[in-house]
């Protein structure tokens, strides 16, 4: 017998011993036994918390640029008080930078009572562009318990280690989109252990979070993975400017451009096991070139633009949302200094060309100010996220049950640190509803922290229904303001279309 079969059968034995008892849970609850060992987590009268769960190998070494692999069992019990740690990152938007390769856990919080029958279990897909971020920003407590839900938040790799492709690698382009299967597939096998029902599972995102739901929704493999979808800011066909009039580029990329950008990466190896050698610090310079999930893989096969207007996407009810003033906080970090308004339609012609420069300016005269940027931020926000959204609800919803939302409040505290001053303030800017489902340690208004339970109680509703509780096709959800809008309008979606 080869010591590689000897090897695979001695797994296969630990395996077998750990997992014979069902997954279950001991005592108060702080111990878990998943399929994998026990864990113990942290109780209080009001919520249970695990943190650091592995769902996957560690992506090193020989495992590094390949498909998540199974975890190797454990025996006693694993310490699951302390939050999963961040994957290999550079320092962003407050987030730190971190050099942990070995990151692929997951965190899980539910509500300490029991309950007579499995929960929903709600799984939170992190945002950052795919290239920051991590499970461990999202405090979930709260939530989990207002929700009466097992709220599951999830690391996967980000920009170099989760997304490079290389010619002739497996899974070039997607590593990222299939860990956050493996997650799926952990949560398959172990939520009951935790209380929750595998049959009514939600997947849920914000920005890059939001897009890697339209990839789950988009990709066969997650068939049976989850029965329902909330896409936060992240429209399955969103597009951006790419610095020449009339050229956008899109969040996804087919393959071989992404390896053919691995391939001329300047790191000085010319195959992929000299690049696996490389510590993580060679390969953090180059983190920013691999930040768009690779299609024409077996993970995701097509872009889920395509799938999404031809109707190839897994039909289950879906709840699709966007700020009122995304791109406030992009405009911002582009052009931290003002932009005369003299300089408005420049701006635009670099973008649209002439011809469209003069249309969007008729559409979007300045105010005044003597800044151009808000202006500018209003026509990215429709163009390149409201009406996307729209459409992502239009396509999607001819062939399953769509509800919408926007997020309107214009007072939300800013969760990112040191942003410069933006003409007419921030508004509803790029993942202001965020500190109203998590806790980010920001001071709401007591009509705020209404709001944060109306949308929290909506969010908990669809995850148990489908359902998110309004009627509106799209819901504006503002502090004391909450019901119908006419987005499309507001948002100059009939003029989008026609551009």
């Amino acid at each position: 017998m080869s010591s590689r079969v000897l090897t695979a059968v001695i797994v296969a034995a630990l395996a077998f011993t750990v997992t014979q008892a069902p997954a279950s849970a001991e005592g108060d609850g702080a111990v878990v036994r998943t399929d994998k060992g026990a864990v113990k987590g942290a109780v209080t009268d009001a919520y249970r918390t695990f943190g650091a769960i592995p769902f996957a190998a560690p992506p090193v070494g020989e495992n590094r640029w390949r498909d998540p692999q199974p975890v190797t069992p454990w025996r006693g019990v694993r310490d699951a008080t302390k939050p999963a740690p961040v994957c290999a990152q550079v320092a962003q938007l407050g987030m730190p930078g971190s050099d942990s390769e070995d990151c692929l856990y997951l965190n899980v919080t539910t509500p300490a009572a029991r309950s007579a029958k499995p929960r929903p279990v709600m799984v939170w897909i992190h945002g950052g562009g795919f290239s920051n971020g991590a499970a461990s920003q999202y405090d979930a407590r709260a939530f989990a318990a207002k929700t009466d839900a097992v709220v599951v938040t999830i690391n996967y790799r980000l920009g170099a280690f989760g997304f490079f492709g290389y010619p002739g690698l497996p899974g070039s382009g997607a590593f990222g989109i299939a860990d956050q299967q493996a997650a799926l597939r952990w949560v398959q096998r172990n939520a009951r252990a935790f209380g929750g029902n595998p049959r009514n599972v939600t997947i849920f995102g914000e920005s890059a979070g939001g897009d890697s739901v339209c990839a789950q929704l988009a990709s066969p493999r997650a068939a049976g993975l989850f029965g329902k979808a909330i896409i936060q800011s992240g429209p399955c066909a969103a597009a951006f400017p790419a610095g020449q009039p009339g050229q956008f580029v899109s969040v996804w990329q087919p393959r071989a451009e992404v390896e053919q950008r691995g391939a001329a990466q300047p790191l000085g190896c010319a195959d992929i096991a000299c690049l696996r050698a490389l510590p993580v610090s060679k390969l953090l310079p180059v983190h920013g070139m691999f930040v768009s999930p690779a299609y024409d893989t077996a993970v995701l096969p097509i872009s889920p633009q395509v799938a999404q207007q031809t109707g190839r996407m897994h039909r289950v009810p879906t709840l699709v949302g966007s700020t009122h003033d995304e791109a406030t906080l992009f405009q911002a970090l582009i052009q931290p200094a003002v932009v005369p308004e003299s300089q408005y339609r420049a701006q635009l012609a670099a973008v649209y060309g002439e011809d469209g420069a003069g249309r969007v300016a008729q559409r979007y005269p300045v105010n005044g100010n003597g800044d151009a940027r808000d202006e500018l931020a209003a026509v990215l926000t429709d163009d390149s996220w409201a009406c996307p959204s729209h459409d992502t609800r239009r396509q999607l919803g001819s062939r399953a049950r769509v509800s919408g939302y926007e997020f309107a409040d214009p007072d939300v505290p800013m969760i990112f640190p040191d942003m410069p001053p933006f003409p007419g303030g921030y508004r509803a800017y790029h993942a202001s509803e965020l500190p109203l489902l998590f806790d980010f340690g920001v001071k709401l208004t007591p009509e705020q922290r209404e709001l944060s339970g109306y949308m929290i109680s909506a969010w908990g509703r669809f995850a148990r229904t489908g359902d998110p509780g309004w009627r509106a096709p799209v819901q504006s959800l503002a502090a004391g303001a909450v019901g119908p809008t006419d987005f499309v309008k507001d948002h100059k979606c009939d003029f989008w279309g026609a551009m």
